[in-house]
This record gives structure tokens, C-alpha cells and sequence, in this order.
């Protein structure tokens, strides 16, 4: 899961909507205006549950940062230590535990994903190439906009971003297997200054590092 993490690393920022606009011009003044961004988040994976069981919750946390185009960063801190770091070429991902690094070519690794339709899209027109955008009903006191993958190819079935004001508040992604991770962000920070070596990953010293 932590792919379809990174999937939506980039929605972690503030939009600059109105606080009575709705969801798709939200979107759409994010797009416009966000250039770089910085939030903690917690993170709760549910998957379906098996015959005969409850679904059990997993929760993590820990910080994101972003700037584009196409640059961002995943920390995080309970209940394990794991960091995705996306430099705009290639996609890394290290898990402490493991002292293990997998790297792939960043343009294989999201396509058409939104984490690079919110890191590189100049506008809404830009973003419909890829998904169909809508509007959903205000539900826990925020307002939604569903994006849909226009292709079929991938493991991302929707994801719905919510917006409370001028604040991106929330994520939902759903994938093909029924499995459900809602981020909520809080603490965001909408264009910070952020230092120049934040997107670069360097393996630590013994790790396995895994090319893909």
C-alpha cells in the first residue's frame, strides 16, 4: 500500500479557494497557486474484511513535504520508521527495519497517478487528460471532488479530496482490491521556503538498495 501512498503524497497542501467555494474550484486554486507545501498526517488502511472477520485498521503517521514539479517527500514516524523520496527522476523507498532502499524511474512509478496530476498540472484541463473530476456531496464538514483514473491499467479505482476553506483537509483512496487509506492532514503550510536538499535521498551507508 504504501505505492498508492506516494500515489497521493502531493495532496497534502493548502488550497486558496474561497472558504465558500466548492469543491472543484478549491481544486482548481490549489492547482493555480500551490507551488511548494509542507503538513503532518495520520493515515488509516483498512482492508476489506475477510468471511467471517471484522476489518482491522492500521494507522501511522509522520510529516510530507512537496514542490514542483514533481518533487516530494513522505517521513514517516510511528509505528515504523519508513521514508518515500521523490526527487522529480527517480521514486525511493527506505525502510529503516529492513535497512532497504527500492528505487524506481519516477515516470514508470506514478503515471497517471495524483500525485503527478497535483505536482505537474498547470490547470483543471490539464488534470482531466488523465481522471474525470466531479463534484461530491459535503460530507464531514468538508467539500469533495472524486477523481476517477481515466485509465483502467492501474491499481487506483478513486481518490476524494477534501476541502474545508481554504485548507486541503483530507484524502481518500480507494484501489481495485476494495482496500481504503484516508490521510488527514493538519499543521499545512501552503508555499513555505523549503531547504534545497529536502527531495534528495541518499542511501545509508549499508543498505541494500533494490533498482527497478
Amino acid at each position: 500500500m504504501k505505492k498508492l501512498f506516494v500515489i497521493a503524497c502531493t495532496a497534502a497542501l493548502a488550497a486558496s479557494a474561497s472558504a465558500w467555494a466548492g469543491g472543484m474550484e478549491s481544486l482548481e486554486a490549489f492547482v493555480k497557486n500551490a507551488k511548494s507545501g509542507r503538513a503532518e498526517f495520520t493515515q488509516t488502511v483498512t482492508a476489506p474484511p475477510r468471511e467471517g472477520q471484522t476489518a482491522r485498521a492500521k494507522v501511522s503517521n509522520g510529516t510530507f513535504e512537496f514542490q514542483r514539479p514533481g518533487k516530494f517527500r513522505f517521513d514517516y514516524k510511528k509505528p515504523f520508521a519508513q521514508s518515500i523520496v521523490a526527487d522529480g527522476e527517480t521514486l525511493s523507498l527506505y525502510d529503516a527495519d529492513l535497512n532497504q532502499v527500492t528505487q524506481r524511474k519516477q515516470a514508470q512509478a506514478l503515471g497517471s497517478t495524483p500525485a503527478a496530476l497535483i505536482a505537474a498540472a498547470a490547470d483543471l484541463r490539464a488534470l482531466q487528460a488523465d481522471f474525470s473530476l466531479e463534484d461530491s456531496p459535503e460530507r464531514d464538514g468538508l467539500q469533495w471532488v472524486k477523481a476517477t483514473p481515466k485509465s483502467k491499467e492501474g491499481q487506483l479505482q478513486s481518490v476524494q479530496i477534501g476541502f474545508q476553506g481554504e485548507a486541503l483537509a483530507a484524502l481518500e483512496i480507494l484501489d481495485s482490491f476494495g482496500q481504503r487509506s484516508v490521510l488527514k492532514f493538519s499543521k499545512v503550510e501552503l508555499n513555505p521556503s523549503l531547504p534545497a536538499g529536502t527531495f534528495q535521498f541518499k542511501p545509508p551507508a549499508g543498505a541494500d538498495v533494490l533498482r527497478q
